[in-house]
């Protein structure tokens, strides 16, 4: 199935005014310059952008992040309105691809098909992600051990009762309920679907790999009562309304999941270790991918083999095309961007730990500049 799929509904689009203030600390027609220190840290500043109109959709799970960034950029930078919106990341993708906006978003990084149809578009990180694995189980707020094999089984309608006997061996001491398992999935192009799907075809290879495989996309195999949901918001909301559920979901949303009752699972990682996506442990992962990152950004960040470390995490994705239509455009573009990715500002704590995203490391932040350069 062709991941550039248009949601058939979208997150309630939000018009911003951005604007670049007096003060910038930047100068003009020059991209922010970053420089390593002994500390490893980068020196950064942000270009001033002329007045312009750009707009942004795709990933729901960046969407959060994009509504906190908007208003904070907007202190700054008056002259640049943005209209943003979640719409899933193959949306984000395939707008970006057609020119139908200025920036998409995206959990998933371009394909091999995607750039050679597309070769001027590149995928800039612009943070890290994690996605949770929640589950709502009336009376048991456990962290319950889940992995790839079994999520696969679930998913493909081979394990369905919470109290299988697969699952309660890998949960000793818990009282697992006898209540039927109904699995929800994306049904928009998703970048959560590609993490999803990557993870179960790392782990199962042999079943999940051959006959699903991984996208922002799949043919999802017939399991009973499953559930297609648009967006983040959807399958939280949907997994609240139905008990036994499983959903996969994106960090951003883990406040809203909690506040709905319901709870995420210690996950396998590629050691052979349970963890639960703490800051720790997704910063023991990303270290681990970070000397392995091209200089284009394009790799999978899941379920490697590191002590400690949570096996689903991601980029998140800027996907823009490095040729624009005008100068003024391309500028605005590069401003709003090198501003997302400045960790005096959009990748400070101020703003990531609200979403639970963790900043570009110095080597990425490096990387990502010279993708933002390109833009012209």
């Amino acid at each position: 199935m062709s991941r550039r799929i248009r949601a058939s509904r979208v997150v309630p689009v939000i018009v911003l005014a951005l604007a670049l203030g007096a003060g910038s600390v930047a100068t003009a027609g020059t991209a922010w310059a970053a420089k390593k220190k002994k500390n490893d840290k980068v020196s950064t500043a942000v270009e001033k952008p002329p007045k312009a109109t750009l707009s942004e959709t795709g990933s729901t799970l960046l969407y959060p992040l994009w509504n906190i960034w908007a208003p904070a950029y907007q202190g700054k930078y008056p002259q640049v309105s943005l209209t943003t919106a979640g719409t899933g990341s193959g949306t984000g993708i395939s707008d970006a691809a057609s020119g139908t906006v200025d920036i998409g978003s995206s959990d998933a990084y371009l394909s091999p098909a995607d750039n050679q149809q597309y070769p001027t578009l590149e995928n800039i990180p612009l943070a890290i992600s994690v996605q949770v694995i929640a589950y709502n189980l009336p009376g048991l707020t456990a962290h319950l051990k889940l992995n790839g094999k079994i999520l696969s089984e679930i998913y493909r309608g081979k394990i369905t009762n919470w109290n299988n006997s697969a699952i309660a061996s890998l949960n000793p001491g818990l009282t697992l309920p006898n209540l039927p398992i109904v699995a929800l999935h994306r049904s928009d192009g998703s970048g959560d679907t590609f993490l999803f799907t990557t993870y179960l075809s790392d782990q199962d290879p042999n079943n999940w790999g051959k006959s699903v495989g991984f996208n922002t996309s799949v043919q999802w195999p017939s399991t009973p009562g499953e559930l297609a949901e648009q967006g983040n918001g959807g399958m939280v909301s949907g997994c609240k309304a139905t008990p036994g559920c499983i959903a996969y979901v994106g960090i951003s949303y883990l406040s809203q999941l909690l506040g709905d009752g319901l709870t995420y699972a210690q996950v396998l990682n590629g050691k052979g270790q349970y963890e639960l996506p703490t800051s720790k442990a997704v910063a023991a992962e990303s270290a681990y991918y970070v000397k392995k990152t091209p200089a284009n950004g394009t790799i999978s960040l899941i379920d490697g083999p590191v002590k400690g470390g949570y096996p689903i995490i991601n980029y998140e994705y800027a996907i823009v095309n490095t040729h624009q239509p005008s100068a003024s455009t391309a500028k605005a573009i590069r401003s709003i961007l090198e501003w997302a990715i400045n960790p005096k500002d959009g990748n400070s704590s101020q703003y990531l730990s609200q979403v639970s995203f963790q900043p570009l490391p110095p080597k990425l932040l490096d990387a990502s500049l010279k993708q933002i350069a390109k833009i012209k």
